[in-house]
């Protein structure tokens, strides 16, 4: 057991060059923006002391306060949306035999294959042919169903067995209820990862929210401070933009401390059957 410890112990040791080389990003965002200069030189960030008026500056914009919101708004709405449509589909493809089975899901893990980059054009003519360009409804309803989220609970369905769902309908109880009842409760730690893949995903989104928006008042926060830290006329305000990037960071940190077991168990589960 000693050897086994050790032998443990030593290939830990090989992991903490990597977990420093992911951790010093974090750190020297954290050292820009608490630099009194916002200097984005190595020596500049982490020596010359540390100052808050970069977030101080941060939160006296009302700008800002709104791009919170409406990130809050935007990924609580889609989170919603795909934790109820991945557990409906899901489980209608892992345990129906409706018409078109197969090709469905074939066709779900194919278009996990397609960069989100080439579905750019195609959402911004739908859209705009029905008229939702520069509203809520642009940053929640093209990722109001996600492919990844309903493959997953599709494979997870399948290994839950099915005379849970047969003595359930033995007693009396309709489709819905043996769904809501019995099926739902199983489901959570797939859920659970489909809600936490959802957040991590749209509360960081850049690239769709910046094309589908033009409104301040609509904008989210990873596009609003890219705006923002930009209007100098020749340069960037990095201590503002790095502020603003630490604060951004932190719902996202914390998400994933809190729900980390939950992320691996569901992720894993079934793969010991």
């Amino acid at each position: 057991m000693n050897a086994t410890a050790a032998a443990a112990g030593a290939r830990a040791w090989w992991l903490l060059p990597a977990l420093l080389a992911m951790l010093f990003p974090f750190a020297f965002m954290a050292a820009v923006s608490l630099s009194p200069r916002g200097d984005i030189t190595l020596s500049g960030a982490f020596s010359g002391g540390a100052g808050l008026q970069h977030y101080r500056a941060l939160f006296e914009s009302a700008a800002v306060s709104r791009y919170l919101v409406n990130s809050a708004l935007v990924a609580a709405a889609v989170v919603a949306l795909n934790v109820a449509t991945a557990a409906l589909v899901g489980y209608v493809l892992g345990r129906r035999r409706v018409p078109g089975e197969r090709f469905w899901t074939l066709g779900i893990v194919a278009s996990l294959m397609l960069p989100k980059q080439v579905l750019m054009i195609p959402l911004y003519l739908v859209l705009a042919r029905l008229h939702m360009l520069d509203t809520y409804a642009a940053l929640i309803v093209p990722f109001a169903v996600d492919a990844f989220s309903i493959f997953l609970v599709r494979q997870y369905v399948t290994g839950i067995p099915l005379e849970l769902e047969e003595a359930a309908r033995v007693d009396g109880a309709s489709d819905w209820l043996v769904f809501r009842r019995v099926v739902l409760p199983l489901l959570s730690p797939a859920l659970a990862v489909v809600a936490i893949h959802s957040f991590l995903t749209n509360w960081n989104s850049f690239l769709f929210p910046l094309i589908f928006v033009d409104s301040d008042r609509l904008r989210t926060l990873p596009v609003g401070l890219a705006l923002l830290s930009a209007q100098a006329e020749h340069s960037v305000d990095w201590g503002f933009l790095m502020a603003g990037s630490t604060v951004a960071s932190i719902p996202v940190l914390a998400v994933f401390l809190m729900f980390q077991r939950r992320i691996m168990s569901g992720l894993l589960a079934g793969a010991e059957k």
